[in-house]
């Protein structure tokens, strides 16, 4: 593969913090060799390199996403890893953090070693496991860390799943602390939770269905920054959505506490109302909360105090999701809608591209030892190519995901992927 000097190009450099014209020079090894305004023109990269026209468009890190979940092993038929790949690369997104609820659960080194060797053997790009937290994810017996981190876990979570017994829990931070690991929870309190399917508030009850307080969602996040204090272990929010919950976040912080946490696509960009008349593409988990509480989620993403935006990425089959709102699966696909939906955020003004792609790359590649998320010379060649104000609407049978649950269907977004990159090989072109 020789080099490839891609100019007239749009830089988004989040970690330095640069917007501006230039161009990129991605070396034989797949990686970034230079970078930077002094190679805009197509004359000024090195001699025989290919040449690529940017075209002007924005040229930035491929996305981090944590929050995926594929259907292998054990439903192939909603995700599999040949079809993630496909999906995620035309959204951007060039590294995947695979959630372990699987059937059977990640929660053996045989199970993540299969899943390492199967991405790799079909997956188009980066995908890298989350082991089990607990033994199939039942909250009562820790899994064997040291073994899964060797087996190739970037981190221990029982996804969608909260450790309800602070026993269990403390015991689960005391271990992870101890092997380094980061652990990733779900807040949402089991029994306050329990059997809801809408937030609480006059709308749910209109509609005649079972609520889910938001309190349930700061009551197990301050047990779990308790517990944090009490262990020192570095500790990660999988999915916060509420303005109390939010407080919380930020008392932690300012307490120095080693915590951070993600925000979902549909949490700062749906509330309670995108349901309407009972659309169960719009039941995902934690449930859409009431506008005052998306309102101050976007906020938080535009101070910095949320550290990565997700897609939380939940394929369903069509017919565990026509069913009766409260009887349907839980989840919405996101990989090609997700930097879309971050992007509103800027063509509102409320954030400039390179805080925005701090949160989607760099910072999530941070928290988890990667080399991805920036575009540092030496840094692995995963880009995308962005056409920032290019206008569509969301069709979900067009959508690559193998299911087409998507909480956007007939959504109007504006901004898409034109071409991405993978340690330095295309691996996209719309």
């Amino acid at each position: 593969m020789k080099p490839l000097h891609i100019h007239n190009a749009r830089l988004i450099d989040p970690a330095a913090d640069l917007d501006a014209g230039g161009g990129l020079i991605l070396g034989e090894d797949g990686r970034i060799l230079d970078r930077g305004p002094h190679l805009r023109e197509a004359g000024s990269g090195p001699e025989g390199a290919a040449l690529r026209d940017a075209g002007g468009h924005a040229l930035a890190p491929g996305l981090v996403d944590l929050r995926v979940y594929v259907g292998e092993p054990g439903a192939r038929h909603k995700e599999s890893y040949r079809s993630v790949g496909e999906a995620a690369a035309a959204g951007g997104i060039t590294t995947l953090v695979v959630q372990p609820d699987t059937d059977p659960p990640l929660d053996d080194p045989a199970l993540v070693a299969f899943v390492r060797r199967r991405a790799a053997e079909v997956c188009k790009v980066r995908a890298h496991p989350m082991a089990a937290m607990t033994k199939g994810r039942a909250g009562r017996e820790m899994a064997e860390y040291k073994f899964l981190l060797d087996a190739g876990a970037v981190a221990l979570t029982d996804g969608d799943r909260q450790i309800a017994d602070p026993v269990v829990l403390r015991r689960c931070l005391q271990y992870a602390r101890s092997v380094g690991a980061l652990t990733v929870h779900h807040i949402q309190d089991a029994a306050l939770s329990a059997q809801g399917c809408a937030t609480e508030s006059l709308f749910a009850g209109k509609l005649g269905l079972p609520e889910v307080p938001a309190a349930a969602e700061v009551v197990a996040l301050e047990r779990d920054l308790r517990l944090v204090e009490l262990t020192g272990a570095r500790y990660h929010a999988g999915q916060i959505s509420t303005a109390a919950a939010l407080e919380a976040l930020r008392r932690a912080r300012e307490k120095g506490l080693p915590v951070s946490a993600s925000a979902s696509a549909h949490h700062y960009s749906l509330n309670e109302f995108d349901i309407g008349d009972f659309r169960s593409f719009c039941k995902v988990s934690p449930p859409l909360r009431e506008e005052a509480d998306r309102a101050a989620l976007e906020e938080a993403v535009a101070e910095g105090l949320i550290d990565a935006l997700t897609s939380s990425h939940r394929p369903q089959d069509e017919e565990s999701k026509r069913l009766p709102f409260a009887q349907a699966a839980t989840g919405s696909v996101g990989l090609e809608t997700s930097l879309a939906a971050a992007l509103n955020l800027h063509h509102k003004g409320m954030i400039g591209l390179p805080a925005l792609w701090r949160m989607l790359a760099q910072r999530p590649a941070e928290l988890l030892g990667f080399e991805t998320g920036r575009l540092t010379p030496g840094a692995p060649g995963d880009l995308i190519l962005v056409d920032l104000g290019a206008p569509w609407i969301v069709d979900r049978k067009v959508l690559r995901s193998k299911s087409k649950n998507s909480a956007f269907h007939e959504r109007r977004m504006q901004g898409l992927v034109k071409a991405t990159w993978v340690g330095g090989a295309l691996v996209f072109e719309r």
